[in-house]
């Protein structure tokens, strides 16, 4: 990446399901970091990253097989600070002169307690103010005879080498994983990595806008750019910052698919064009859309016919832009880290995403996408730094294909009505109560059956819903809200009496696994 003004901590990833949580920690802490595949981690890479710090993840794999995965040799003559978690700690071990073996009776997996040795070293300071610690293991390999040079500073009761250190060359490995939250003081060994490593905590938000904003003119020049814009937070908040680096050269599509919440449109349109004077094009094409969605059920066909007409669509009016050289997208870092994973594959879909990433190869366009080395907290921050309405940078996430899959089965004009109703009740029920900033996601899911039911002397045949909450740190899992049932018997009273159409209300408590959040 081209983020060469602040320290940089390389992170090698070997595969682990949790890399993106010690971006996330370090990122916490203001130092700048980015994650690369271990192979793609090359003598003449390190030379052009020159880290101030590297770390090892963990990963899967096992250091006694053939070919498992290695970084190269010359990262240890960086002389530079180095920690390796769990397979990061074997792989330092193993590559430095020490003994790694197979579980036979020493793999831990889950919560474990670390005690201290007697000699107490800075990369735990903060640590064993009682008599252990808790930390989240999750490995079957062990490291039997450390490396010469390093000393053990905590041990588990399968990890007798818990906690590893050759302090004269400031190498650091430990066999447990500080950056899930199952370790609570993980973030405190962090803290002291990185102050040993020498970082002042320069990456902030104020420093990135200024940086990005110099990078967008610098790369745009006096050209045209045109940014897809859905109403998110990722792409509104790229758009305020295009806007503010390069003014009236950008122009933002705002395709409106009549699959939104209630009054969004209006909103969106009316806080991007008239509060930030943006020029917008409002591209209204609810009923291309829901035409070519009428009679569709299949959700995988819900989502790929919204795709390729938000395709269709953008390029329609991107196309009445004189001089649009760039595309703009609101790509996140976790895409990015995503699209070179570990294996060098793609990652595995469990459901087709609706963006524009089908666009730049059809439209012969550079891209640009000013938000791609940033974690989605970070772009929220960003968007405080930018002056976005709090009350907008906080709301629940939507998806791409909006109502559409919160409406399983097919697709009507009665029904999309319906959920609007019922879902602007729902949430102006979670703001009464207090509890929207609690929530990760929250949304109505109208029900394809209709039931029986009784409304003062008369019988009902209307649609049932089903009411969705879940609490979650990354959207990777979640936990169902635990509303308590006056809450939920309030709002069910009030979504029956002030929607006409819904005569059933039911509450979702599927977690994430094995459910996911949204139905579709």
């Amino acid at each position: 990446m081209d983020n060469l003004n602040h320290d940089r901590l390389l992170i090698i990833d070997f595969g682990s399901q949790v890399t993106q949580l010690i971006a996330r920690r370090l990122r916490e802490l203001n130092v700048y970091c980015e994650i690369h595949p271990y192979q793609n981690v090359t003598d003449a890479f390190l030379t052009d990253f020159a880290p101030k710090a590297v770390i090892f993840s963990g990963g899967p794999a096992s250091v006694i097989d053939d070919k498992s995965p290695r970084p190269p040799a010359s990262v240890f003559d960086l002389g530079v600070p180095i920690l390796g978690i769990c397979y990061g700690q074997q792989v330092m071990m193993h590559m430095l002169g020490g003994t790694v073996e197979r579980g036979h009776g020493t793999a831990e997996f889950g919560r474990a307690y670390v005690t201290p040795d007697v000699q107490r070293i800075d990369l735990l300071n903060g640590w064993f103010l009682e008599e252990r610690e808790q930390v989240w293991m999750s490995h079957g390999d062990h490291v039997s005879a450390i490396a010469p040079g390093f000393a053990v500073y905590g041990t588990s009761p399968n990890a007798p080498f818990a906690i590893t250190a050759d302090l004269e060359r400031r190498f650091y490995a430990v066999q447990f994983h500080p950056e899930v939250h199952h370790t609570p003081n993980g973030a405190t060994l962090y803290e002291n990595f990185i102050r040993d490593a020498g970082f002042t905590g320069d990456w902030t938000m104020g420093a990135y806008r200024e940086e990005a904003i110099r990078k967008i003119r610098d790369e745009v020049g006096d050209k045209k750019v045109i940014c897809g814009l859905s109403g998110g937070v990722d792409s509104s908040v790229a758009a305020v910052l295009l806007h503010e680096a390069i003014g009236d050269q950008l122009t933002c599509v705002f395709v409106d698919h009549g699959l939104l919440r209630l009054n969004e449109a209006e909103e969106v349109v009316t806080m991007f064009r008239d509060h930030y004077n943006m020029p917008l094009i409002h591209a209204d094409e609810q009923d291309l859309f829901l035409g070519e969605l009428d009679g569709q059920s299949d959700p995988e066909t819900k989502r790929k016919i919204i795709g390729r007409l938000f395709i269709d669509v953008f390029q329609k009016y991107a196309n009445e832009i004189d001089g649009a050289e760039f595309l703009a997208q609101g790509t996140l870092y976790p895409d990015v880290i995503e699209s070179v994973s570990f294996s060098g594959g793609p990652s595995v879909t469990i459901k087709s995403h609706h963006n524009v990433g089908g666009l730049p190869e059809k439209m012969g366009m550079k891209l640009i996408e000013p938000l791609r080395e940033l974690f989605k907290d970070e772009v929220r921050a960003l968007g405080h730094e930018l002056g976005l309405p709090a009350s907008f940078i906080g709301r629940h996430p939507f998806p791409g294909p909006g109502l559409a899959i919160r409406c399983p089965g097919e697709i009507t004009h009665e029904k999309l009505a319906i959920l609007r109703k019922a879902d602007a009740v729902y949430i102006d029920q979670i703001r009464k109560h207090g509890l929207y900033d609690e929530i990760w996601q929250a949304f109505v899911v109208i029900l394809p059956v209709r039931t029986v039911g009784v409304m003062g002397d008369s019988r009902t045949y209307d649609f049932a819903c089903a009411l969705r909450a879940v609490t979650s740190v990354d959207g990777m899992t979640a936990d169902y809200y635990p509303f308590t049932h006056d809450f939920l018997g309030e709002t069910a009273t009030r979504i029956i009496n002030e929607v006409q159409g819904i005569n059933r209300v039911t509450y979702d408590i599927t977690s994430k696994p094995p459910g996911t959040i949204e139905w579709e």
